[in-house]
């Protein structure tokens, strides 16, 4: 799938519909209006299908899993091997996005993109670019056919979900090291400082923050990435999980299905998507604001506010699934609600 290709077919929001949708919200038995956030998620929910009662049933969360070449600099409390560990369990039902996606009545989608290990575990789908990234410290993390190879592994990953009917996707990770290569990607594109982009990752300790920050550095100044190509910070100081998830992304706006970011490396990811095609920005949903220091940056870079506020930084797609919670109540507001003429309620309409 070529990509060029597919970020010319992204198109805007149905306005037309969202203005109809916006009469619809009301004419419901409440005041104007006093749903909030809820009502402004409906009317992009209708914008991005163009369905007047949008569904958000049938949904999956969308795990893209790749090793690290930067973990050899010390960057991460965790081994290498926790990358491995971590994706097979996914598959075993047993991790943190598996409860939650069982509790809200969603799949997910478990993608080795890059993986450093032989995965020989059905229900992992094998899109592996390459085992693991190269060291970003010290040059190049992949070359920019990977990037873009990469990427049309995510949007290739969404058009199989489009097949199988999911109306609502979230986007999740697995990486040893991929709170590193957000803060690069993150520092880069947002041109803030690379101290406020980065931060503890898994636990690090105070000696290691400063050299992961020192690392980030390294990496920028090795690279010299230009802020004002995507495909070249990505390449160069990113990962295979985030140019997967920046794949996903595109191609859910491609499909006009609505799609969440979790934390802060799927929104690292999602400023990628966006900066390559603006418009992207239009079929995203920001779940829940990390506790990684970088993600108020990325979040205000989008122009997002988070629907949530949680303090978590598990990553995996878990902020994701949580918010799937919210889109549900959504649109059963909108759905089920009776409007003033089925109640014969006379309404009140407050005069400017």
């Amino acid at each position: 799938m070529e990509l060029q290709r597919t970020l010319n077919s992204i198109g805007e929001l149905n306005e037309e519909m969202m203005k109809k949708a916006q009469v619809r919200l009301d004419g419901l038995t409440k005041p104007i209006g006093s749903l909030g956030r809820l009502e402004d998620i409906v009317k992009q929910l209708v914008g991005i299908t163009g369905e007047m009662f949008p569904r958000v049933d049938k949904k999956t969360v969308i795990i893209m899993c790749a090793d690290n070449g930067v973990v050899g600099e010390g960057v991460s409390s965790c081994p290498k091997s926790v990358t491995s560990s971590v994706t097979q369990n996914f598959i075993k039902g047993i991790t943190g996005i598996n409860v939650l996606t069982r509790h809200v009545g969603a799949e997910i989608k478990v993608v080795d993109i890059g993986v450093d290990d032989e995965l020989d575990c059905p229900g992992i789908v094998n899109k592996k670019i390459r085992k693991g990234t190269w060291n970003m410290a010290k040059g190049p993390a992949m070359t920019r056919a990977e990037a873009i190879r990469a990427i049309e592994t995510g949007i290739e990953t969404v058009y199989e979900l489009k097949e199988q009917g999911v109306t609502l996707l979230g986007t999740g990770e697995m990486g040893v090291g991929n709170t590193t290569t957000s803060s690069a990607v993150a520092a880069v594109l947002t041109g803030r400082s690379i101290e406020s982009m980065v931060g503890r990752g898994a636990g690090l300790s105070s000696e290691g923050l400063q050299n992961k920050i020192s690392v980030v550095k390294r990496a920028i100044e090795v690279n010299r990435p230009d802020a004002d190509d995507a495909l070249d910070v990505l390449a160069k100081v990113g990962g295979f999980d985030l140019a997967g998830l920046t794949g996903c992304f595109i191609g859910a706006a491609a499909c006009r299905i609505p799609i969440l970011i979790d934390g802060f490396i799927s929104a690292a990811a999602a400023l990628v998507a966006v900066k390559l095609k603006p418009q992207v920005k239009n079929y995203i949903f920001p779940s829940h604001g990390s506790a990684e220091p970088g993600s108020s940056g990325i979040m205000e870079a989008l122009g997002f506010q988070p629907i949530l506020n949680l303090g978590m930084r598990l990553g995996e797609g878990t902020g994701a699934a949580l918010a799937f919670h919210i889109m549900d109540a959504a649109v059963a507001a909108y759905t089920q609600m009776g409007t003033f003429g089925d109640a014969q309620i006379e309404q009140y309409i407050p005069q400017e």
